[in-house]
């Protein structure tokens, strides 16, 4: 039995759009993002009180890392992963935990722009060096994308799906038009129909109300 604990637009969302490539039958269950998040019953799937939490024939799971390796290497057929011994297994790792880093900087905006209500709770100064760091990581990619369909040289598999997973939620802080090969990526991954059920659906709250939020002026 496999059963994702998940809330729309956050990290588990990797986690959802992993299992769809994968093709296994798995059960979703939707949390509202907030305060419920805390809760004892959650907190015992997750202790650090955030999604995705995993359950996995009687285990829990969590970190997105952690569980994208978990399904890659039970379900080594679906392409996914590439497993110890695979000469792409360092660059695979490599890819698909440079999204945290990607992550990171779009989790410090959502915080400033979503999470705090309040002009005074804000900090400009993180409102506008967040996206230039995430321009620094669209950099990086832009670079690793040059002759390449993908993140790595073998095909698709999940480092294509954490990171772009990853870049998301970053469009919404920081605009991938500069980058032309990323662009092109992002486009070919996000219209795979794995993306495309991983999406929220229409009657499901989103966590981002906008499609883009600007950097105040200096």
């Amino acid at each position: 039995m496999i059963r994702l604990h998940h809330s729309p637009q956050t990290r588990s969302m990797r986690s959802l759009w992993l299992l769809h490539e994968i093709g296994c039958d798995f059960e979703v269950v939707t949390h509202a993002f907030g305060k419920n998040l805390r809760s004892p019953e959650f907190l015992a799937l997750n202790p650090a009180g955030r999604v995705p939490a995993l359950e996995l024939d009687g285990r829990r799971i969590w970190e997105t890392g952690a569980i994208t390796e978990v399904l890659c290497e039970r379900f080594p057929d679906c392409g996914m992963g590439r497993l110890p011994g695979d000469p792409e297994r360092i660059d695979w790792l490599i890819w698909l935990h440079f999204s945290e880093t990607v992550s990171q900087h779009s989790a410090a905006l959502t915080q400033q722009h979503v999470a705090l209500y309040e002009d005074w709770m804000r900090s400009k100064t993180v409102m506008q060096l967040e996206p230039r760091r995430l321009g620094k990581c669209y950099a990086a990619l832009e670079q690793r994308l040059s002759g390449r369909d993908y993140l790595l040289d073998s095909g698709f598999s999940a480092a294509d799906v954490s990171v772009g997973q990853a870049v998301y939620m970053a469009r919404h802080f920081a605009p991938l038009e500069p980058f032309a090969g990323l662009s092109d990526w992002y486009d070919r991954i996000t219209a795979r129909p794995a993306f495309l059920r991983s999406m929220p659906l229409e009657d499901e709250t989103r966590l981002y109300e906008r499609a883009f939020y600007p950097a105040p002026e200096a």
